[in-house]
């Protein structure tokens, strides 16, 4: 069973009927940012996840970027973020002159709750309606939840929280297009339509793609019409190029939009072998010793984006990154967990609160291939593969 053949770990799952979209945007001239397909795109995803506008965008984060400007997060707040994400997720807090503070992440990789209410209550005070950082003397004005993975957080007790302190959500589901709680106060709710604003991406790897690009959706129309605002150079008379405001070129383009139209109307298709291969994996990986597929919360219906691996050195007989390098070397692609954020050079002077799963997941987690047009015969190439690794030892 096992071959040479190379498993991309996660690439896009194109289809050639999107070509007479982009016939259209050639033969038209809408190319950039303007065009049917950007109004179209954005109708259907808010459509999709139950909102009632989405605004696009060049990218997850330039989206972000956008919510923190339009939240009004003012240079010198301080913004709460996981440890456990991708740096595009805490960039764009610097982008605007705020100060992360990071925080740990629990057992299903999202940003540790309970951590969270701690450090709020014996870390800060709460005064006149705004939370102080005791240590630092700042305000902290927003907290940036990422849905890991595509695996929903714990949305309810972040929401409680919000309420308690007077705080801001921003929800990165970058990675969580398509996930959605199943029961408790936000049953049949998507990921990102519950705080503040939420924040999907477009990119390459993501479960759909046009080829960049992101999204914002809000319950708060005030807070889209900012966004779409900003995003286009903030133009305030458009006719006479009147800018009151500094703006950004984020609008997305009209290719990509075109793309999207196609994408959007296949995501659940794509969840549903996202979720048929991981059940795969799942069942052969419990006869390999010291390898352990992470659950996704049963709670929810995810998307089942990356699938993650927890290594045990000692009963598997070689660590995470030995194993890392040797699947690569066989043409299956596989990556570590994320560096911690706190860790990466640029913020090593950031305050970061009692981190200790974190550091355990990115010690010992591979994510492995989980394309959306991953087939089952590749699902058994990987999983051969690994247990071959494992006799070899």
């Amino acid at each position: 069973m096992v071959t040479n053949k190379a498993i991309p770990l996660s690439v896009p799952n194109l289809s050639l009927d999107i070509l007479e979209h982009i016939r259209e945007t050639i033969e038209t001239g809408w190319v950039s940012t303007g065009g049917r397909f950007i109004t179209e795109f954005e109708n259907k995803v808010a459509k999709y996840v139950g909102a009632e506008r989405a605004v696009s965008c060049q990218s997850g984060t330039a989206g972000l970027h956008l919510a923190l400007r339009v939240l009004d997060i003012k240079p010198g707040d301080e913004v709460i973020v996981p440890t456990v994400t991708f740096i595009a997720a805490v960039n764009p807090v610097k982008y605007v002159g705020a100060e992360p503070v990071f925080m740990d992440c629990d057992d299903t990789l999202n940003m540790d709750m309970d951590k969270l209410e701690e450090f709020l209550e014996y870390e800060c005070d709460f005064i006149d309606g705004k939370v102080i950082n005791k240590k630092t003397k700042r305000q902290i004005s927003a907290i940036v939840v990422v849905h890991v993975f595509g695996n929903p957080a714990d949305m309810e007790k972040l929401m409680d929280i919000k309420e308690k302190y007077n705080l801001k959500v921003i929800e990165d589901s970058t990675e969580a297009l398509g996930s959605y709680y199943l029961e408790g106060k936000y049953k049949g709710k998507y990921c990102g339509t519950i705080g503040d604003i939420g924040v999907y991406s477009f990119n390459a790897n993501k479960i759909i793609t046009t080829g960049g690009g992101g999204m914002l959706v809000s319950n708060n129309q005030e807070l889209l019409d900012k966004a779409a605002f900003l995003g286009v150079q903030a133009k305030t008379d458009p006719l006479y190029f009147i800018h009151d405001e500094i703006g950004y070129n984020y609008r997305m383009t009209n290719i990509q939009a075109a793309f999207g139209v196609d994408q959007i109307d296949r995501l659940e298709s794509f969840i549903e072998t996202k979720i048929k291969n991981y059940n795969l994996y799942k069942e052969a990986l419990k006869d390999i010793d010291g390898l352990t597929l992470l659950p996704f919360r049963s709670d929810t219906r995810a998307n089942h984006w990356f699938y993650s691996v927890i290594v045990d050195k000692d009963k598997y007989g070689m660590d995470r990154d030995e194993l890392l390098r040797k699947l690569n070397d066989e043409n299956i692609q596989t990556r570590p967990l994320w560096g911690l954020i706190h860790k990466q050079k640029p913020y090593l002077d950031n305050q970061r609160y009692r981190i200790k799963k974190a550091s355990f997941y990115e010690k010992n987690l591979i994510n492995i291939p989980c394309s959306s047009n991953l087939s089952e015969e590749e699902v058994k190439i990987v999983v051969e593969k690994l247990k071959l690794l494992k006799t070899k030892e």
